[in-house]
């Protein structure tokens, strides 16, 4: 294992302190729970709070600022923050206007973010609601379907309306809307390696591809032969487009996600099978992000997400944001 680290058990103290050091004027970091907030905090809108596992930079901290989220809690890689550290994310940035949780749904994160909701309700009297992004079509099951790459569109949106002055009810509306109408589906050309294991989390023949691969380095549901990236790109739209289903007529935002460790020039093709693609199928792409922001390590391979945009939808993605991953263009 070649990693440019210290050492496995200093790596999400590491990396988070970097990114702190990177963006002071943007950034505040606190060492003892892994929480990492907006440097200027304003009392008066909505706090929007997010986390999970390490492991997926830039997500989280990399979406923390003006027009997005609020506080990023930060777990070991792979492995959900605890409640306390979730608690303290949420005390530190309480607002007079509430907080809103945007919970990925992997059962960790689920079960510590709404217990720490519980215990800064009943012990702080705040106000907190929550909601929990699922939009990973490889799985069949609409209720186990895991919070992926889509979750950024979350932040993205609820953050703009949040930015806006929005109230709590308003801003978990718009967040849950973005959940109802956000799909994707990734896929893997290697596996990813954990620094604390220091090996591959699953094993890949040299021409193999693994299809619906998670952001935890799980292996996915199903394994191809290497094939063309049109070929893959049309897989992957075969589980989303129908999953809505998204109808001739319908305009979308596109993100074309790197899981880590694949080239920019890899991620363009792909995004241009993908927009020849739903092109032929009568979806208008209003936008395309390309790029890395919900990763997993190095893993070499990369997911599409499809969000259906109405005017609000539309309106608020253009808003601008000030993050350290994620700046308006």
């Amino acid at each position: 294992m070649k990693k440019l680290i210290n050492g496995p058990e200093s790596v999400v103290e590491e990396l988070c302190g970097g990114m702190a050091k990177a963006y002071p004027k943007l950034l505040s970091w606190d060492r003892d729970h892994m929480v990492i907030s907006r440097q200027t905090r304003s009392s008066g809108k909505v706090v929007l709070i997010s986390g999970g596992g390490s492991g997926h930079e830039p997500a989280h901290g990399g979406f923390v600022g003006k027009g997005m989220l609020d506080a990023a809690v930060c777990g070991d890689v792979f492995a959900s923050p605890s409640i306390m550290q979730v608690y303290h994310g949420i005390v530190d940035n309480r607002s007079d206007a509430g907080t809103l949780l945007i919970i990925k749904n992997y059962t960790g994160d689920v079960l510590n973010f709404e217990g720490a909701a519980e215990m800064a309700v009943e012990d702080d009297g705040m106000v907190v609601e929550k909601v929990c992004v699922n939009d990973d079509v490889a799985i069949e099951e609409s209720a186990r379907r895991r919070g992926v790459a889509g979750t950024l569109f979350v932040h993205k949106i609820a953050g703009a309306l949040a930015e806006r002055g929005a109230s709590l009810s308003e801003v978990k509306a718009v967040a849950e809307k973005v959940i109802a109408n956000v799909r994707t589906m990734g896929f893997a050309l290697t596996s990813c390696t954990v620094p604390a294991q220091g090996k591959p989390t699953f094993d890949l023949g040299e021409r193999e591809i693994e299809l619906g691969v998670g952001i935890h380095g799980e292996a996915g549901v199903s394994r191809i032969e290497l094939a063309p990236s049109e070929t893959i790109a049309r897989q992957l739209l075969d589980r989303i487009v129908p999953d809505l289903p998204y109808s001739t007529g319908d305009e979308v935002a596109v993100m074309i996600n790197g899981l880590g460790g694949t080239p920019l020039q890899e991620l363009f093709i792909l995004s241009r099978d993908v927009a020849t693609i739903l092109d032929d199928r009568g979806l208008s792409t209003y936008r395309t992000l390309i790029g890395n922001f919900m990763t997993s390590i190095d893993m070499q391979g990369a997911s599409v997400t499809l969000l259906r945009l109405d005017d609000q939808l539309r309106d608020l993605l253009d808003d601008p944001a000030d993050t350290a991953a994620w700046t308006s263009c």
